[in-house]
C-alpha cells in the first residue's frame, strides 16, 4: 500500500483545485451569466433553452440500436477521433495470462475479473448481478478493506477514513484465475421480497439482497473485512463531468445541513496517485478517483491484473500472502508496464469523448410534468441539473459547456437499505455519490436490460426511487404518496433523459 511507504510528514493538506485541467479562469460577467443558466426552473410549461443537449455541444443524436453510449463526442476533430478509435480497440481488447505469442495482449491476472474493459461496460453501458447459479459476475464484484489506525498521505483531511486491503485477498475480489491459479470466490446473491404498497393501490416488488462470498479460494477473509458489491457503471460524459470546476460542485456541499432542507452534500477526498496531493474525488460509485486516468489505471490492475505506470504491480490485486500469484510470469518488458502509458492514454481519450445523447420527448406534456414533480418532490435536491465546464484550451470538446448530467458529485447518506456498511475515502458505509441520470431512459436498449443502483438490485426506475432512504426518504416518500398520473409522469421524464 502506498500510504504505508511514506511518513506522516509526507501528508498534504487538501486544497480545493483542479490540478488535472489546464484551465482559463472566467470572468465576472461570466459567472453572473453562468449562474443565471443554471438556475432552477420556473416555468414548466416548455422546455429551457439548450435542454436537448445534455452534453452541450459534445451532444451526439440519440440512436435507436445499443451502440447509443457508444459514439464520440459531436464536436471532435479528426486528429482525437482518431486516438478515440485507437482507444475503443484497447478498451475492447481481450487479453490473455503470460507466457503467449500475441505478446501485446498478454499479462491477463493471474487473478482477474474480465479480460477486458467492454466485459464489464458491455457497449459502454451498465453491468448487472449475475442471474442464477449458472451465469458469472463478470460485470459486478465485491470490494473488500479491512479498518486501519490512520492513512499518513491523508492525516491532514478531516473526516478520511482510513482503510487497508484484506491481507489475503486484497482489495476486490477476483473470480476468476488463469491455469494454475485458482480463482478467490464465487459471489452468491440472494433476494428476498419486500412490498411497497403506493397511493392508489398499486404494489411494487422491491428485491432486498444478501451477498456472500462463496467457494473462497485462499482461506478465510479477514475477520474483519468490509465488503461491498459493485456493478459496472454507464460510460457516458466521463469528461464533462471531469470539467465540471471543483468550486462549483464544493459550493453545493452543505455537511451540517445548514439550510434545513434535510440534504446535507459531502464531497470525497481522495489521494491521487498522479498528483501526488489530495483531490476531490469524481469518479466511481463512492466518488473514490479523482480522474478518468487513474480510474482507468485501477480498473487495469484491480480488474485484470494488468500493470500500468500508476498501479506497477504486474500481478495486479495480488498480495503478499499470495505468492504463487506474484511470482507468475507477466507481460511486462524490462522496465515497462504491461498497459503502457501511450495505451493508458488512449483510453483515457475514449472514456473521456464517449458522448451523451440528446434528450427525446422533452417537449411532450406528460414529460414536462414529470419535469416539474422532479423538482417538487425534491429530487432536484441532489441530482441537479445543470453545470457549465471549465474553459479548457487543450480539451475543446469539453471546454466551456453547459451539462445537464444530473448529479451534484457529492456523497449523501441513503438510509440502512442501501447501505454497504463500507467507507472508502470521507465517504461512510451508508454515502453513495449521486449518480448521475443523463442517458438513463436508454439503458434497456443499451444493456438489454434494467439494473439500477449500486448493485443493479432495481429492475426499473421506480424500484431505484422506492429504495432511497436517508436525504432521500422525503422525496421518496413524495413519490409513494403522489397520485398515479404524477408518478407516471416523473418516471417518463427519467426515460426522457
Amino acid at each position: 500500500m502506498v500510504a504505508a511507504a511514506v511518513a506522516a510528514s509526507d501528508a498534504r493538506a487538501w486544497e480545493p483545485g483542479d490540478p488535472h485541467l489546464d484551465t482559463a479562469p472566467r470572468t465576472a460577467a461570466e459567472a453572473d451569466r453562468i449562474a443565471r443558466v443554471i438556475a432552477a426552473p420556473t416555468d414548466f410549461t416548455m422546455p429551457e433553452p439548450f435542454e436537448e443537449n445534455p452534453g452541450g455541444a459534445a451532444t451526439v443524436r440519440a440512436r435507436t440500436t445499443a451502440d447509443a453510449f457508444s459514439q464520440p463526442s459531436a464536436n471532435i476533430d479528426f486528429a482525437h477521433e482518431l486516438d478515440f478509435k485507437v482507444g475503443n480497440g484497447l478498451f475492447r481488447k481481450l487479453w490473455v495470462s503470460s507466457p503467449a505469442s500475441t505478446l501485446a495482449s498478454d499479462g491477463l491476472g493471474p487473478l482477474y475479473n474480465a479480460r477486458g474493459c467492454q466485459n464489464c461496460h458491455f457497449k459502454d453501458g451498465r453491468g448487472h448481478p449475475p442471474e442464477g447459479t449458472e451465469d458469472t459476475a463478470v460485470s459486478m464484484f465485491l470490494r473488500v478493506s479491512i479498518p486501519a489506525d490512520a492513512d499518513p498521505l491523508m492525516a491532514d483531511v478531516a473526516e478520511y477514513v482510513a482503510t487497508a486491503p484484506d491481507p489475503v485477498y486484497g482489495g476486490q475480489l477476483q473470480d476468476f484465475g488463469t491455469p494454475g491459479h485458482p480463482a478467490e470466490y464465487r459471489l452468491d446473491v440472494r433476494y428476498d421480497e419486500v412490498p411497497v404498497i403506493l397511493n392508489g393501490g398499486e404494489v411494487v416488488t422491491l428485491r432486498k439482497p444478501t451477498y456472500r462470498a462463496a467457494d473462497l479460494g485462499y482461506g478465510p477473509l479477514h475477520e474483519a473485512a468490509m465488503l461491498s458489491p459493485r456493478v459496472a457503471p454507464q460510460m457516458i460524459g466521463l469528461g464533462l463531468l471531469e470539467a465540471i470546476p471543483a468550486a462549483e460542485i464544493l459550493a453545493l456541499a452543505d455537511p451540517e445541513d445548514a439550510d434545513g432542507d434535510g440534504i446535507s452534500g459531502r464531497a470525497n477526498v481522495v489521494w491521487s496517485r498522479e498528483y501526488e496531493r489530495p483531490m476531490l474525488g469524481r469518479f466511481g460509485l463512492k466518488a473514490g478517483m479523482p480522474t478518468i486516468r487513474e480510474q482507468s489505471a485501477a480498473a487495469f490492475s484491480g480488474d485484470m491484473g494488468l500493470s500500468t505506470a500508476l498501479y506497477p504491480a504486474h500481478s495486479g490485486d495480488c498480495s503478499a500472502a499470495q505468492a504463487d500469484c506474484r511470482a507468475a510470469p507477466h507481460g511486462a518488458a524490462v522496465g515497462e508496464a504491461e498497459v503502457t502509458e501511450e495505451a493508458l492514454d488512449l483510453v483515457t481519450v475514449y472514456s473521456r469523448n464517449l458522448a451523451v445523447p440528446a434528450r427525446r420527448d422533452l417537449d411532450d406534456p406528460e414529460v414536462l410534468r414529470g419535469k416539474e414533480v422532479f423538482h417538487d418532490s425534491g429530487c432536484a435536491s441532489c441530482h441537479r441539473p445543470k453545470f457549465v465546464t471549465h474553459r479548457l484550451p487543450d480539451r475543446p470538446e469539453q471546454s466551456f459547456q453547459l451539462i445537464w448530467p444530473h448529479t451534484d458529485m457529492l456523497l449523501h447518506d441513503m438510509g440502512p437499505g442501501l447501505a454497504d456498511n463500507r467507507p472508502e475515502g470521507r465517504a461512510t458505509g451508508r454515502e453513495w455519490r449521486t449518480a448521475p441520470l443523463w442517458g438513463v431512459g436508454l439503458t434497456a436498449r443499451v444493456s438489454g436490460g434494467e439494473n439500477y443502483l449500486h448493485d443493479g438490485r432495481a429492475r426499473t426506475l421506480l424500484e431505484a426511487v422506492l429504495w432511497h432512504g436517508g436525504e432521500g426518504q422525503a422525496a421518496r416518500d413524495a413519490v409513494v404518496a403522489m397520485p398515479a398520473p404524477d408518478r407516471a409522469a416523473l418516471i417518463r421524464y427519467l426515460e426522457s433523459l
